[in-house]
């Protein structure tokens, strides 16, 4: 950076006093300075510019990470489950395959299939109404309501009993 100081400031006046002369050394010293605004504004949106430019940069590289790790966890994700879904056709396949015959010795009495799936489906819904924390009697009653009333004819049953004897609101 070039030193300028105090004395070589005092200086370059003096030169500028005398090779100018004094009439114009003021429109100068306005267009010297205008000049010099001018270059500091061009410098600073340089700056400004190039600063964005390696930010925009930076940010592209972050989201190409991101995509990039997204992928990878996609994939993970969609082999664990065709592994599991391999898995779950594989045990499926091998319990049916190999005990063709359980249908009917589990049944005793020769039920179909069909029969038995429903019977384990009504078996889960009985096991989940007895383990649940929601009363029975709230479900029976969720849902369905026996009366409906206006909220005046509300306010009216449930009013207390010296209150309705007002004559007015105020």
């Amino acid at each position: 950076m070039i030193d300028i100081g105090l004395s070589k400031l005092a200086l370059i006046g003096v030169v500028a006093l005398v090779v100018i002369g004094p009439e114009r050394l003021p429109k100068v010293a306005r267009m010297a300075g205008s000049l010099f605004g001018r270059a500091q504004r061009y410098i600073n949106e340089v700056k400004t510019e190039v600063s964005r430019e390696i930010e925009l940069e930076e940010l592209r590289k972050m989201q190409k990470d991101v995509q990039d790790a997204a992928g990878d966890v996609h994939n993970s994700i969609s082999k664990s489950v065709a592994d599991a879904e391999n898995s779950i056709h594989d045990a499926w396949n091998d319990s049916s395959s190999g005990s063709s015959t359980s249908w009917s010795t589990a049944s005793g009495s020769g039920a179909s299939p069909e029969a038995l799936i429903i019977k384990a489906k009504n078996f889960r819904k009985k096991k989940l109404a007895r383990t649940s924390g929601v009363p029975s009697w709230y479900k029976n009653q969720s849902g369905r309501r026996t009366r409906v009333i206006s909220a005046a004819a509300r306010v009216a049953k449930y009013r207390p009993i010296g209150a309705g004897k007002s004559a007015g609101f105020f």
